[in-house]
């Protein structure tokens, strides 16, 4: 490596460095108090940690003098009273001192990792879809990332307070204290200190490469973790738990293989470290040794400067734990901080409160293209008449899902416009144009709490009454008294019907002027698909409703239908009118009725 690539990285670590106390700074910042009060006691334990040594050396120098004297024993038992009082004082005010560094640096670093991780639940909310749509997003990623961030912060905070101050100010304080004592003692402790550092230094760079592998290696278990669980219905209906396992005991064997190369190379470094440190020692011991001997001083400064430079090379050997820190916390509080001050992942909403709507879409010449580069609409042009049921029809991946994600405004399209009542989209504050629609997908979620705490999700200041009438309408309310604790049931338990039902009570309860249905029904039986298709027939009266359904009875009954294909729109018109076309609408519906069997229940019926 050439002197500029050095001296490049370097600049590098020293900008990441500073980048993350920059970045860290307002998190701390609240909590200066606490922080002042800590500097405070470290100073005190500094001066403390130096009283030992300087005890001992005028203990022996004096225990000396008394061993010239008549009657030692006698004169020797005040002093051993005074040395005994201070060394216990000593003691006692060190347990205080710790105990304050401790407790004040627990509770800081208890309060930021509190607030780190509340900015990044309140950032990650913030977000458009399209950021959790990236595959560098994805749960597993995103949560190791988050959770590590946030370890490693915490982790340099507490140390910074509770080991980095106490320790460096210890260390300077020593060595100012050797420098009073004699000066070439002190050179001889100063002149060791850089190859200890030096070798720290090297042992925290080596470590760094391997360390930022297994972030990576961390991520990529954790999320094919979180995958298994999520698909292991499906790995077992194939029997692919074999398949699966080998998959991540690949990545444990690589996690494996990289820990040990971390574990081998700091036995080294350590090894190395201590060997130096003693080498430290050895020369301490000569040098003093030698100055007694030339009268220079007393023999008790043979021990004071040994303890004194063990408190200057006990930081430094705690140096590579302190880089090992450091280096943590720069690798991932990248990607926490990546997380968190992504600026162009702000959802953006206008300053149009939405009031008083009435429900009138119109889309124009509308492209979109999701961040994974699949082009999901061209060109599309429709109108969604206010008060009126609208049916979006297509095969699977024509693009009905992603036009009901643009009219939510979830994502935004590479270009045309999409207006409500008049009004661009994009003007519109996000907030009051979603409370004004009310949306039931194919697969709800079900957040983890009760039943009635999740209907209530859909009116937070709904009263009692309003969320029974709501699982009533949604057909609800007679299945959740059968249960043992009623709407106190945790509703993660419920099946899939009922679950989807908890969505169409929320959608009661909210009763927003505009809808959107994707597959409304798709997890219902055909009487529980009766039930709700009369409640939604009740519901749509005055509002503008869209609707994407394999169910032909609610396609059929739709006043206007659209049909995409390939992200085209390539249809529109009533269902008699479509049907007589014969066109891409006549083959899906033609398809649908074969696939329910039509002809022989009607044969059926007649009968």
């Amino acid at each position: 490596m050439t002197v500029q690539q050095g001296m490049k990285k370097n600049d590098t670590y020293s900008q990441s460095f500073k980048a993350l106390f920059r970045n860290l700074l307002p998190f701390v910042k609240p909590y200066k108090g606490m922080i002042a009060g800590t500097l405070l006691l470290t100073l005190i334990g500094s001066f403390a940690a130096q009283v030992n040594p300087l005890l001992v050396n005028e203990t022996i120098n004096r225990v000396e003098e008394l061993l010239r004297q008549p009657d030692p024993i006698v004169n020797g038992m005040r002093l051993l009273l005074i040395i005994s009082a201070i060394m216990l004082a000593n003691e006692l005010l060190n347990i205080g001192i710790q105990f304050g560094q401790k407790y004040f640096g627990e509770k800081i670093r208890i309060q930021v990792g509190s607030d780190l991780s509340q900015k990044a639940v309140d950032r990650l909310l913030t977000y458009k879809m399209s950021f959790f749509a990236e595959s560098d997003n994805q749960t597993g990623y995103l949560e190791t990332r988050i959770n590590r961030g946030v370890e490693s912060l915490i982790r340099l905070v507490q140390n910074f307070f509770l080991d980095i101050l106490p320790l460096f100010s210890t260390a300077v304080i020593a060595l100012v204290v050797m420098f009073n004592a004699n000066m070439y003692v002190g050179l001889m402790a100063l002149v060791i200190i850089p190859v200890y550092f030096f070798v720290s230094q090297r042992q925290a760079y080596r470590l760094k490469g391997w360390r930022m592998q297994l972030r990576g290696q961390r991520e990529r278990k954790n999320h094919g973790l979180i995958n298994i669980i999520d698909s292991i219905t499906v790995i077992k209906s194939f029997v692919r738990e074999k398949t699966e396992g080998e998959k991540q005991y690949e990545l444990q064997m690589e996690m494996l293989d990289n820990q040990l190369q971390t574990r081998r190379t700091s036995y080294v470094f350590e090894s190395l470290k201590s060997f130096i440190q003693q080498i430290g020692v050895v020369l301490i011991i000569i040098l003093t040794v030698y100055l007694v001997l030339n009268g220079q001083m007393g023999i008790g400064a043979i021990m004071m400067h040994i303890m004194l430079f063990r408190n200057v090379s006990a930081p430094i050997s705690q140096l590579h734990r302190i880089y090992d820190q450091v280096n943590d916390a720069l690798i991932y509080a990248d990607g926490f901080f990546d997380v968190l001050d992504n600026d162009d992942a702000v959802e953006v909403g206008g300053d149009i409160k939405a009031k008083d709507v009435e429900g009138q879409f119109e889309v124009n010449n509308v492209n979109f293209t999701y961040p994974n580069g699949k082009k999901a609409l061209t060109d599309v042009s429709l109108t969604l008449e206010k008060e009126k049921t609208t049916a979006i029809v297509g095969l699977s991946g024509a693009g009905k899902s992603t036009l009901i994600n643009l009219l939510c405004k979830f994502y935004k399209p590479d270009n045309g416009v999409i207006k409500l009542d008049g009004i661009e989209l994009e003007d519109y504050e996000n907030g009051s144009l979603r409370d004004n629609i009310g949306l039931v997908l194919q697969k709800n979620h079900i957040f983890k709490g009760t039943v009635y705490d999740n209907i209530l999700y859909g009116k937070l200041d709904a009263t009692h009454d309003e969320v029974i009438e709501a699982s009533e309408k949604a057909f609800l309310h007679e299945q959740v008294l059968l249960l043992p604790e009623g709407y106190n049931t945790d509703a993660s338990n419920l099946s899939g019907g009922q679950q989807q039902r908890i969505a169409i009570a929320r959608l009661f309860l909210k009763n927003p002027p505009i809808i959107f249905l994707d597959e409304p029904t798709a997890s219902l039986d055909a009487i529980a698909t009766e039930h709700i298709k009369m409640s939604l027939d009740a519901i749509k009266e005055g509002r503008t409703v869209v609707i994407i359904s394999h169910s032909l009875s609610q396609i059929v009954e739709a006043d206007v239908i659209h049909v995409l294909k390939d992200g085209y729109l390539v249809e529109s018109g009533s269902h008699e009118n479509l049907y007589k076309i014969n066109g891409e609408y006549r083959k899906i519906f033609d398809a649908s009725a074969r696939s329910l069997n039509l002809d022989k229940m009607i044969d059926t019926i007649a009968v």
